[in-house]
């Protein structure tokens, strides 16, 4: 080991702040020049409430309790004649309390219907603590600044469902295909005579 020479780190320190002191600062004059934010920022939850069936799983697994849903219930009537009513739930509030909220995205993760979404919006200040409980028509709004999903990548195998989605379609173009090739054959056979 090498001796230490008495006042060795302070020369060091002092090194450093000579290094820096010469370098430029810049500032991002912050409400002029909107920051450069990461694809995956985490500003505000948004909801796209067309996805939401009240199914309650984000306000159950929220850790802070900061998620407030109300329903109630209508009856829906049958689709086909013969067939009974059902019910389903609708969406009568859906509020986040901000101020609340740690951000923790558990909520989103949970939601099997997709209807909770990441939003890089960050300008929500209130100036009353109260004022940071946004309810489902600002949290609509929030939906539309959700940039769009990476793109997939090409070498990836195609989604299941998108794949099943597919098979179906093609099985039932053939067999609708198979079954107006014998109709415009008849008729082929009809029209010359």
């Amino acid at each position: 080991m090498s001796p230490k020479i008495p006042g060795s780190g302070l020369a060091k320190g002092l090194a450093v702040t000579l290094r820096t002191m010469t370098r430029r600062s810049v500032t991002a004059q912050y409400p002029d020049a909107q920051p450069e934010l990461p694809p995956r920022s985490r500003g505000v939850i948004a909801l796209f409430e067309e996805n939401c069936t009240v199914c309650m799983l984000c306000a159950r697994e929220c850790p802070d309790w900061c998620i407030y849903i109300d329903s109630h219930k209508e009856t829906v009537p049958p689709a086909a004649p013969g067939g009974r009513e059902r019910s389903r739930n609708v969406l009568d509030r859906f509020a986040i309390d901000f101020s609340l909220c740690m951000y923790c995205g558990i909520c989103i993760e949970v939601c099997p219907f997709d209807a909770l979404f990441w939003s890089p919006e960050f300008e929500y200040a209130e100036t009353d603590i109260l004022e940071l409980t946004h309810e489902r028509d600002k949290l609509r709004d929030w939906m539309w600044t959700v940039p769009e999903p990476p793109a997939l990548d090409p070498a990836a195998e195609e989604p299941k469902e998108i794949a099943a989605a597919r098979k179906a379609a093609e099985k039932a173009a053939a067999a609708q295909a198979a079954a107006e090739a014998p109709a415009a054959d008849a008729q082929q056979q009809e029209g010359p005579q």
